[in-house]
C-alpha cells in the first residue's frame, strides 16, 4: 500500500525526478522528467541519465564517480545541458542523492533536475561580464580551485573571490555550480567544447 502511495506521489511531483542505478541507468522517471526529454517515463527506462543530460564539467562527473566507488553518501551536483522538445538548448543542475535500505546495500541514485535557463541559437554572449570574469568562469567550469584561478589570471585569491561574489550577486547564483550553469545559459561560456572557453575573449 505504501509503495503504491509513494509511486503516486512520485508521478504527481512537478519537479523532474528519477531513480538511477549507481552506473547512471534510469530505473524510474516521473512524467516531469520525461517531459524534459520529450517522451514518456516508460521509454526512459534503461537510458543513461548523463547521455540525456550532458555534463558541462567532466571533472565534476569524475569526482562523483570516485566518491561513489568509495561509498561516500553525499549529495552530488552536476551542471548539465540538453535539448528541449522544441529544439532550444536548456541548461540546469542535476542533484543526485544516494539512497538504499541499509548502509551496506549498493545505493541507487535519486536524481532531481533544476532548470536554470534556456538558450536558443539566436542568443548572443552576455555583455554583463568582463574578459577577466569570463576567464575565471571558464577555469571554474574546468574544476579549478580559487588558488589556480588566481595563478592563471594574475589575480590574488581574494581578487578571484571578489569577482565570484560580484557574479553571484548579479546572477542570483547560490553556489559555484549554479554560477557555471548560468554562465553557459547566458552564452558567456561556449557549450560543447573542452576545456571550457569564454564565448568572447
Amino acid at each position: 500500500m505504501w509503495r503504491n502511495r509513494t509511486l503516486t506521489l512520485f508521478d504527481r511531483v512537478a519537479v523532474p525526478v528519477a531513480v538511477c542505478d549507481v552506473y547512471g541507468a534510469l530505473i524510474l522517471a516521473n512524467p516531469a522528467m520525461a517531459a524534459e526529454c520529450g517522451t514518456t517515463p516508460g521509454r526512459l527506462r534503461g537510458r543513461q541519465v548523463l547521455e540525456l543530460f550532458r555534463p558541462l564539467e567532466e571533472a565534476q562527473v569524475e569526482r562523483i564517480a570516485q566518491a561513489l566507488r568509495l561509498r561516500h553518501r553525499s549529495r552530488y551536483q552536476v551542471s548539465v545541458r540538453w535539448r528541449a522538445p522544441g529544439g532550444a538548448e536548456r541548461l540546469g543542475e542535476l542533484t543526485a542523492d544516494p539512497v538504499s535500505d541499509t548502509a551496506d546495500d549498493t545505493p541507487a541514485l535519486l536524481v532531481m533536475l533544476r532548470v536554470l535557463g534556456e538558450r536558443t541559437p539566436r542568443d548572443r554572449p552576455s555583455a554583463q561580464v568582463t574578459p577577466v570574469e569570463a576567464r575565471i568562469l571558464a577555469l571554474l567550469a574546468e574544476g579549478a580551485t580559487t588558488a589556480r584561478a588566481a595563478r592563471e589570471t594574475g589575480l590574488t585569491p581574494d581578487g578571484v573571490t571578489y569577482h565570484l561574489r560580484r557574479l553571484s550577486a548579479r546572477w542570483g547564483a547560490a553556489n559555484r555550480t549554479e554560477l557555471v550553469a548560468r554562465a553557459y545559459a547566458s552564452g558567456v561560456l561556449v557549450t560543447g567544447v573542452w576545456p571550457p572557453a569564454p564565448a568572447v575573449e
